[in-house]
């Protein structure tokens, strides 16, 4: 089935929040939305756009974006938010739509306007440009306040939820006020591929490169601090669903730094401020910073926290010193900053200072801190053996914590920064393996006993 509450579901009044709700839209990107030209009304009109299904969201005024405006047989318009909400997921949309397909409306038609209802329905015929709907009865047919809902699909299989068109209109056959009392009454949607035929954002979105979603997800884990590495590296080619995933997550960062766009000074001096050391040493921050040396007393103590401040670098290969530019981050990291660094692409360099400088150690500290966590567990479950029953005893990590550690200190005399990044992430994975209780793969050159144990 597909989700049970969405960001991109929206509830609109025209004018302001005391106005009367008069539809429904999608939102697809973080300040752009899709709904009906006459649920808008006028090309001039202001909308209050409402998150129904997330009230974390605050609200927002939107307008009709430029060329935006496609009142007429397609009935769609295209809003600009006033500020963007890039904390809210933005709809996945997808043209393919499949005859008798099951589909999903949420709208707010009165008396349930403040807090919406739900029909469901199949995808019939075309009608024109338009894609009929049939509901198993007609009180289940669309009616004011539905106009500009997401049709959506559920979850099938490997395929995951999208929105499929947007709902425009309902007909009966005698011309009634409402769908029930009419003998016969359809609703109507605009389905996503007549949108991308008319709006080149929709089409882009609804393309094959439209959203990562898979990508983003892996970033909001990252950015949420769920026990990763301190510093996370990937490569995001400039444009396409990648860049725009990326774009939309960087709100969490506390702090961003476009190399191509801003010198290495200006990121130090940004940092100074949000240190806020003593004013006497400022200058020894700014200049340590910059150039190495002997570290300043610690305005921020201790190791990067796992849900610590974020510094994003949105380019590193554009800078003109990429490995000096490194060298910097290395210091920052230190401080408690938890770092993401993107490059555009894989053939400039910096790389391997990336490898050596920040992804080795931010490993090599992940490593330790397992190990010291199996480590506990080990000696927890030590002392209570035989104290309690086996199904009140705590937990026992999967394997040895002292094979863990010989192996741990046996990588930190490989000399070779790729391979040691190479053997660390596997430590890595049969760490996260021992502490969740899975035995795995036995570690090479071990015999494994009766429970599972070397």
């Amino acid at each position: 089935m597909g989700e049970l509450r969405a960001d991109w579901r929206l509830r609109l009044r025209r004018g302001g929040p005391e106005e009367t709700v008069c539809g429904a839209g999608v939102l697809i990107t973080q300040d752009r939305m899709l709904t009906c030209a006459h649920v808008v009304g006028e090309p001039d009109a202001v909308m209050w756009v409402e998150f129904a299904e997330n009230p974390g969201i605050p609200p927002v005024t939107a307008r009709v974006a430029p060329d935006g405006w496609l009142l007429g047989r397609e009935d769609i318009a295209v809003l600009a938010l006033d500020s963007p909400r890039p904390q809210a997921r933005p709809a996945p949309l997808s043209r393919r739509l499949d005859r008798g397909g099951e589909v999903w409306l949420g709208g707010y038609a009165a008396p349930f306007d403040a807090d919406g209802m739900w029909l469901a329905g199949r995808i019939s015929g075309l009608h024109g440009d338009w894609v009929q709907l049939d509901a198993r009865t007609n009180a289940e047919v669309v009616r004011p306040g539905f106009s500009g809902a997401a049709v959506h699909t559920g979850r099938e299989g490997a395929r995951p939820e999208s929105v499929v068109g947007l709902v425009v209109s309902w007909r009966g056959d005698l011309e009634m006020e409402l769908p029930t009392d009419n003998d016969l009454a359809f609703s109507y949607m605009i389905p996503v591929d007549r949108i991308a035929r008319l709006v080149p954002l929709v089409a882009e979105l609804s393309g094959p490169d439209g959203w990562d979603h898979a990508f983003a997800e892996r970033l909001r884990r990252w950015f949420a601090g769920d026990g990763r590495p301190s510093v996370r590296f990937t490569v995001v080619p400039a444009g396409g669903g990648r860049d725009r995933a990326l774009g939309h997550q960087l709100h969490r960062a506390h702090l961003v730094h476009h190399p191509g766009r801003s010198r290495p000074e200006e990121l130090v001096e940004t940092l100074v401020v949000q240190l806020r050391p003593p004013r006497y040493q400022r200058n020894r921050y700014r200049d340590w910073l910059l150039e190495g040396g002997d570290e300043p007393e610690r305005s921020l103590a201790g190791p990067p926290a796992a849900a610590g401040p974020v510094l994003a670098v949105i380019g590193l290969d554009e800078d003109p010193d990429p490995a000096g530019l490194v060298r910097v981050l290395a210091r920052v990291r230190t401080l408690g900053f938890r770092l993401l660094v993107v490059v555009r692409g894989t053939r400039g360099p910096g790389l391997d200072a990336v490898e050596r400088d920040l992804l080795v150690p931010s490993l090599d500290e992940r490593a330790e801190e397992l190990v010291r966590a199996a480590e506990r567990m080990e000696r927890t479950w030590a002392r209570l053996d035989g104290l309690t029953d086996s199904a009140s005893a705590p937990p026992r990590p999967a394997a040895d914590p002292a094979g863990r550690r010989r192996r741990l200190d046996d990588l930190r005399t490989l000399q070779e920064p790729r391979a040691r990044l190479a053997a660390l992430k596997q430590l890595l994975r049969d760490l996260r393996a021992d502490l969740a209780g899975d035995p795995g793969p036995d570690l090479p050159g071990q015999r494994t006993g009766p429970a599972g144990r070397p």
